[in-house]
């Protein structure tokens, strides 16, 4: 189930890459410390994607704990974890206000092990050694237990590549993310934010628009991944930077990539 592979679509991708341009953020892009992906899910079943700088390994800080949902949902299934209560609200803490604490809670939970498994699997290739990497997740966020290793190419404890991000999201999308059912449980636990910054920033307060979202933030790394549902139109937007100034960037560009998408 290693699909859906998703290649540029030119007119969007010419898009993105003036938009981008407008921005002023060829000298980032150029020095592959901006990575951006934008996917049209209008249509889930014939997406239209755009990425520059897509297959760049990038520190993404909290953002790789979606890795951690998806480990989760497939103990689950397979029988190997009871989806408890307790084990939903841990989760969930960890997505919505990004709990570090909760994170490591999870990661223990799940395994690190378990973790990678996921990551490197058949059934996803999240991380693809042969595919400059991905996503990863080597190191939880505090406490004792904490240090694991860091991805095989990039040596980054939590990495990813805006491809991959924009991947975990259409498979989610698509229900197709473990399966149906758990697609559904992860995107409810993905929605309504608890950060108000970044891509969030950029789009709050518009009439009908609802957003499942990852963020991550650590020194100058930034990082934010949305789903983003609004007046009949559905898109995926991935953003990675290594920019002081990244957060405040963030907003204008979830703007501009809203606009691309266009009126439906």
């Amino acid at each position: 189930m290693a699909e859906p592979s998703l290649s540029p679509d030119p007119e969007l991708q010419q898009s993105l890459r003036n938009t981008v341009a407008a921005m002023k953020l060829t000298e980032p892009l150029a020095g592959r410390r901006l990575a951006v992906s934008l996917v049209d899910v209008t249509d889930t079943q014939k997406p239209r994607y755009a990425g520059l700088n897509d297959h760049e390994m990038m520190y993404a800080a909290s953002l790789p704990k979606i890795c951690v949902l998806v480990a989760a949902f497939e103990r689950i299934l397979n029988g190997q974890l009871a989806y408890t209560p307790a084990l939903k609200e841990t989760l969930t803490r960890m997505i919505r206000f990004s709990s570090n604490v909760d994170a490591s809670r999870a990661i223990q939970t799940v395994g690190f092990d378990y973790i990678a498994k996921v990551l490197t699997s058949p059934k996803y290739q999240f991380y693809d050694p042969a595919r400059d990497g991905g996503l990863w997740l080597g190191k939880a966020y505090g406490g004792p237990g904490d240090y694991w290793k860091p991805d095989p190419l990039h040596h980054l404890s939590h990495g990813a590549t805006s491809l991959q991000v924009a991947r975990f999201f259409l498979l989610l999308e698509q229900g197709r993310l473990v399966n149906s059912e758990y697609s559904a449980e992860i995107k409810e636990i993905l929605s309504k934010p608890g950060l108000h910054h970044k891509f969030v920033k950029g789009l709050e307060g518009r009439p009908g628009y609802q957003i499942y979202r990852k963020s991550g933030t650590w020194s100058k790394w930034h990082a934010d991944a949305a789903l983003v549902e609004a007046s009949g139109r559905k898109y995926i937007a991935v953003a990675l930077m290594e920019d002081p100034h990244g957060g405040d960037i963030f907003p204008n560009l979830i703007q501009k990539l809203d606009t691309l998408i266009g009126p439906r």
